[in-house]
């Protein structure tokens, strides 16, 4: 009967693999099988490590595994059983008593450092672009709650039954009703507000106003002669120019830049 290696290495080389592509195939390093072919036992290390290399390559070569352990077994001297604590995990067929921390649980560390970094990112986005809805929204309140109601109109004289001529300040030329002041303010002026999340810039003048990562709901006002609009998610962002609704700039996903002439 053949030894041992030697019969493993016939088979490998019947069936024209090299121990690189055998070493590929069941992830065991060539050394080691390069071992079990030349009955180089010590150069592997302890015969529970043997065994397992012995079934897993027996296997891929179609032999009797538990025949080839079973003759190892007869070339060592009896093992002293090792003690009951001593932890012993199989790993795709090969017996493995390395103690240390799983490579997994490394990359289930990462993937949840990942995740983690991901959610603070998304809230910041949130929190950064409500703060500034909030910063640009105030001043409009404030000044639409100390404008006054309405021009004031002229009295009667004091302690007379009549009404007081108009003097020459009110004579002029009337006050401009609150329609034509609502349309002259729109008048070089740029509206954008998002209905979903997308990355914008704005430059009005030849001067970027904004840009940056905003969520839905995010609404901002520019005035002055020629603004360019560059959005990363097209489909989500509403212009209206001069107080009138411009065209869509394109689909969702979409990366579109458009200039407006105010």
């Amino acid at each position: 009967m053949p030894a041992l290696g030697e019969e493993f290495r016939s088979a490998r080389e019947a069936r024209g693999l090299s121990l690189s592509e055998v070493s590929e195939q069941i992830h065991i390093r060539s050394v080691y099988l390069n071992a079990i072919e030349n009955d180089d036992w010590p150069s592997i290390g302890a015969p529970v490590y043997v065994r397992g290399f012995l079934r897993t390559y027996a296997r891929f070569l179609g032999l009797d595994a538990e025949g080839a352990v079973e003759r190892f077994n007869r070339t060592i001297p009896p093992e002293r059983h090792a003690p009951a604590a001593a932890a012993v995990t199989s790993v795709g067929g090969v017996e493995d008593e390395r103690a240390g921390v799983s490579p997994w649980a490394i990359v289930s560390v990462l993937v949840a450092a990942i995740l983690v970094g991901f959610v603070g990112f998304e809230w910041w986005t949130y929190a950064h672009g409500t703060s500034e809805n909030a910063v640009a929204t105030a001043p409009q309140a404030t000044a639409a709650a100390t404008a006054p109601a309405g021009p004031v109109q002229p009295g009667s004289v004091a302690g007379g039954s009549g009404t007081a001529a108009p003097d020459a300040a009110s004579s002029a030329s009337p006050p401009p009703s609150p329609l034509a002041s609502a349309a002259a303010s729109l008048h070089h002026q740029l509206a954008i507000r998002l209905t979903e999340r997308s990355w914008l810039r704005v430059t009005v003048d030849g001067k970027t106003q904004l840009e940056g990562i905003y969520p839905v709901g995010t609404a901002r006002t520019f005035h002055g002669s020629v603004a360019d609009v560059r959005a990363g998610n097209a489909g989500g962002v509403q212009v209206v120019v001069d107080g009138r609704p411009a065209p869509p700039l394109g689909a969702s996903g979409d990366v579109v830049e458009h200039r407006y002439k105010l």
